[in-house]
């Protein structure tokens, strides 16, 4: 979950990797540090908190040099402080490291035994030790390098520097991402093609267990083996304009109005515009047409995403349908679908849980369907099929078009399934493709309620706790709503299938409790309708999410209301959570917390 961006070159470097760790904050930010090679000597600069403070010390102390590495910290293990702070320094080596190194304390004992003095309390210093240890042994850099990679156990990405060696920077990678970028007369290393944007756009995706060997003129890529390899040199397609924060004061409320063009991008690719029909490829017909049941697995907001889906599969495919937290997946030795696939929702395509998930499923034999919005990803590439969501590059932490683009390519699919299975007709197909391709204007619509909806943060802002409740489709939809307020506010926030109210959450009903309801008109409004009653017998205050004719049909049993653009059973889940993001960003915002970097989080968790 840490950020990692280097550069070796023979220009200075400093201001370049503190602006690459800029793109890389929202991978964590619990502390930050550069180390840059000049001459023979190495500098070294670490700061506890974000990399505003980094830049602060780099004022006042300033470090110049062709060479260097750099690293954003989501602590794992040891304290965030400057002590734990990357890059970590053993003799002539300096590293810094994405991952968890699992056998750390078996290697550091084996290390101190040997005379060793450790530093921080970090599971990532002991690679620093280890390389400089081999060395001090008679190994030169690249074999100290790759022989302590054979003692690691656990994931990481990896970049290192070394005393007196300017023109070498090394890199691996092993259960986290790691991208290796092209200069003229300069090579770069970074956590994501993000970090490397104004570097360069072409780049290569590293593969599992991949290590390199660069200079500013040189590359050489081997595998875990130790072999050499050639990995394919792709152009990256992010570029600066999509990852600047632009007008909007913070990137979640930027992306939430992205969302329309998000949608846009993540549906056309999957209809014929032309005859209005689904057009996904063979991955339906191969992997659905004949399925007995097909299971999704994610972590997070993308759970949450195919819990909505599974209404989807079952009721338009007929299609059995489960869905399974990955961190949980494999721990359950689960009996897997016999002809059906497993999918796996991620917006990074790196998430540490959902890869392993993914990869018990491949070992037994499940086909493996990726919903992901970087191809390139880990999970992408591992996958027997990828449907990519395109939603662009996310920065914020708390996610909002990858969640609403994760819905539109469920959508997608659960439709080819049903299609595939015989059970969507032509004329039934035809007025999908329609609902999809509204979508984007419905959303621009579903905005213009922002104004209502800051007013109604603000009543949210002082309160200690709010439930959330939906019932059929709607319920996964109540589970994210509260999973953004509590990410960005701090709110404890629940979510609530609302026929569940009964059977033991009423007893958190009090005197102006905010209970947010996800409830558009539909053949379950009345028994929702019926709990709302029920909350606003004993004193709670109601706010209705809902379309015109579930605000008519509601009458005055609410306080507040959040009219939706007239939808369907497809079009209405995703617009329903337009409102959410926005309540839940508004709020953040009246009660001034760090919206874009909310505390103790990080954006792609690539540890386990």
């Amino acid at each position: 979950m840490c950020g990692i961006v280097a550069i070796t070159g023979t220009e200075t470097v400093a201001g370049r990797l503190v602006d690459g760790l800029k793109r890389l904050e929202y991978r964590g930010y619990d502390s930050a540090g550069i180390a840059v090679l000049a001459g023979d000597a190495m500098e070294r600069r670490r700061a506890r908190g974000k990399i505003v403070n980094l830049e602060a010390l780099m004022a006042d102390a300033p470090v110049d040099g062709p060479t260097g590495i750099a690293h954003t910290r989501w602590a794992t293990h040891g304290k965030p402080n400057e002590t734990n702070a990357h890059p970590h320094v053993s003799g002539k080596v300096a590293i810094v490291h994405n991952g968890i190194i699992e056998n750390f304390r078996e290697l550091r004992k084996d290390l101190q035994a040997r005379g060793r003095t450790f530093e921080s309390e970090t599971d990532s210093e002991v690679i620093a030790q280890l390389i400089d240890q081999n060395m001090a042994e008679g190994m030169d850099a690249v074999d100290a390098f790759e022989a302590a990679l054979k003692n690691l156990s656990g994931a990481f990405a990896i970049a290192a520097i070394f005393s007196g060696k300017t023109d070498l920077l090394m890199g691996a990678r092993k259960g986290s991402p790691l991208v290796l970028g092209y200069g003229q007369g300069e090579m770069f290393l970074g956590s994501d093609a993000i970090a490397l944007a104004p570097l360069t756009r072409d780049v290569t995706y590293l593969e599992e267990g991949d290590w390199v060997v660069l200079t500013p003129t040189s590359h050489d890529v081997r595998n875990a083996n130790g072999d050499r390899v050639n990995r394919p040199r792709v152009k990256s397609a992010v570029n600066e304009g999509l990852i600047e924060r632009g007008e909007y004061d913070h990137f979640m409320l930027k992306e939430i109005h992205e969302q329309p063009e998000s949608l846009a991008r993540s549906i056309l690719p999957y209809i014929d515009q032309a005859t209005l029909t689904l057009n996904l490829g063979e991955v339906a017909d191969t992997m659905f047409a004949k399925a007995d049941r097909a299971v999704a697995i994610a972590c997070g907001t993308a759970y949450y995403a195919a819990n909505t889906a599974k209404y989807w599969f079952e009721q338009k495919a007929k299609l059995a349908f489960e869905t399974d937290i990955a961190s949980e997946f494999r721990y359950r030795e689960p009996v897997l679908p016999q002809t059906g696939p497993a999918m796996f929702v991620s917006q990074s395509g790196e998430t540490a849980d959902t890869l392993a998930a993914l990869r018990y499923c491949r070992q037994n034999g499940t086909p493996a369907v990726a919903v992901v919005n970087v191809p390139e990803s880990s999970i992408a590439r591992e996958a027997a099929a990828i449907v990519p969501t395109y939603a662009g590059p996310e920065i914020g932490v708390a996610s909002t078009k990858a969640f609403t683009a994760q819905l539109s390519v469920l959508a997608v699919l659960a439709l080819n399934a049903a299609k595939a299975r015989g059970h969507l007709l032509p004329g039934d197909e035809v007025m999908a493709v329609k609902s999809l391709m509204a979508l984007p204007r419905k959303v621009t619509e579903a905005l213009e309620a922002q104004d209502d909806i800051r007013e109604i943060a603000k009543t949210l802002a002082p309160c200690r706790d709010v439930l959330f409740l939906g019932r059929g489709r709607y319920y996964p939809l109540a589970l994210e709503g509260a999973l953004k307020l509590k990410e960005v506010s701090y709110i404890h926030a629940e979510g609530y299938a609302a026929g569940e109210l009964k059977h033991g959450p009423i007893a958190l009903i009090e005197k102006d409790l905010p209970v947010v309801v996800i409830a558009p008109k539909d053949e379950l409004f009345e028994k929702t309708i019926s709990n709302v009653e029920e909350i606003r017998a004993r004193g709670a205050r109601v706010i209705l999410i809902s379309d015109a004719a579930g605000i008519k049909a509601a009458g005055n049993r609410a306080d507040h209301v959040i009219c939706l653009p007239d939808g369907d059973d497809i079009s209405l889940p995703v617009l329903a959570a337009v409102p959410l993001q926005l309540l839940a960003y508004h709020v953040a915002v009246a009660k001034g917390t760090d919206v874009d970097q909310p505390r103790n989080l990080a954006k792609s968790v690539t540890v386990e």
